[in-house]
């Protein structure tokens, strides 16, 4: 694919480098870069890969920009509140490089799409900040062999590897297994909004090797960084022969795992300040939330919501039949592990779209109400 007149001058610098040239820029014309996720880290992957000349750019994400998104996820402003993030992520980077295609899959990725969308790709990033669709990437990438960059972050510190088809391990041969609430998300926890853009930008610069063939990946090592300390690590790792997914004898040879194994339906989470307004809406409307608080009483006597029903965790099971039902049943902890659990046995008892409060009283207090009093952890 020839570069036009305008591409050589936007992409000057890069035809400059003996390693890039105009054969590679023309190899990243042709590439085709998947990124999970248009928040902390795809925004940053997402602007250099555009900027780069990637010719073709997927961005999944199926959320709506909120105002606490953009104290990190860069690809989005103000005004353009309450959009579609994969909408205005390829609204942005279009403005910033017309002259490559921008895909907006506008969809929650899961076992039934994901091989489909990841197959038209040449290379796929991960973004996400969950877990199981960590896992669910990194199978997918295997069983489709495409390179793949996976990176997360978690309130001050980073991480990120490559997985190269047949020449290293993958995501499950370094963490084999872990429970969807192991590592709290930002919501949960925080996050220093800096910290996405440098991993980001670490995951833009290992797809463009990727895609050229360049340089050494990040194949086998697991690079770390602390942004208090203000340092890089790096931890080698071997392919494991009983990697369920690259292993010698795979257990993993379809995404059919990957449906709840536990038969928990999905449930619905939402964030203090779209809580908040859930709630401001009801009662403008002559209508209420079901507010369960699942801690145990002594932290709910210190603070809890308006009008909360105190159901701990434990006793929740026995005491179905004393929840209002009439109205959306939201759950509510201190951080948001123990919602979470609640809203799976909900689901599991046949009480219709549980909602979880994500990152707890904790996030309600730092976003909504300061001065809601929340039990420290004894």
């Amino acid at each position: 694919m020839a570069l036009s007149p305008a591409e050589r001058e936007r992409y000057s610098r890069h035809l400059l480098l003996p390693e890039i040239g105009a054969a590679g820029q023309e190899k990243l014309k042709a590439a085709r870069v998947l990124v999970i996720g248009a928040g902390g880290l795809g925004s940053p992957a997402s602007l250099y890969l555009a900027a780069a000349g990637v010719g073709t750019l997927g961005v999944v994400d199926h959320d709506r920009v909120e105002l606490s998104n953009l104290q990190r996820q860069l690809l989005f402003d103000t005004a353009g509140v309450g959009a579609s993030k994969a909408q205005a992520a390829r609204a942005r980077l279009l403005a910033l490089n017309p002259e490559i295609a921008v895909i907006a899959h506008e969809l929650k990725l899961d076992a039934g799409n994901a091989l489909e969308l990841l197959r038209g790709y040449d290379c796929v990033l991960d973004g996400s900040d969950r877990l199981p669709t960590r896992y669910l990437v990194n199978d997918a990438c295997v069983l489709l062999a495409r390179p793949l960059v996976s990176a997360a972050i978690h309130r001050f510190e980073g991480q990120a590897m490559s997985y190269v088809p047949g020449a290293g391990p993958c995501y499950r041969c370094l963490f084999a297994e872990s429970a969807e609430d192991a590592v709290p998300n930002c919501a949960e926890a925080g996050v220093l909004g800096v910290l996405p853009g440098m991993l980001g930008a670490l995951q833009a610069t290992e797809a463009i090797k990727l895609l050229l063939g360049i340089g050494e990946p990040l194949v086998g090592r697991l690079m770390t960084f602390d942004a208090l300390a203000m340092q890089w690590r790096e931890f080698r790792f071997a392919r494991r022969p009983d990697c369920a997914v690259c292993g010698a004898h795979p257990s993993i040879t379809s995404l059919a795992g990957h449906v709840r194994a536990a038969g928990a339906p999905a449930f619905e989470r939402v964030g203090p300040q779209q809580l908040h307004t859930l709630w401001t809406n009801a009662i403008g409307a002559g209508r209420q939330l079901t507010i369960v608080d699942v801690r145990e009483p002594r932290e709910f006597a210190l603070g809890h919501l308006q009008g909360a029903l105190n159901i701990p965790l434990a006793e929740l099971p026995r005491r179905w039949s004393g929840i209002p039902l009439e109205f959306p049943v939201v759950f509510a902890c201190r951080s948001g592990a123990r919602s979470r659990r609640a809203c799976e046995l909900a689901a599991q008892a046949g009480i219709s779209s549980p909602i979880q409060l994500e990152g707890g009283l904790l996030a309600w207090a730092a976003l909504v109400d300061p001065e809601l009093q929340v039990a420290p952890v004894e």
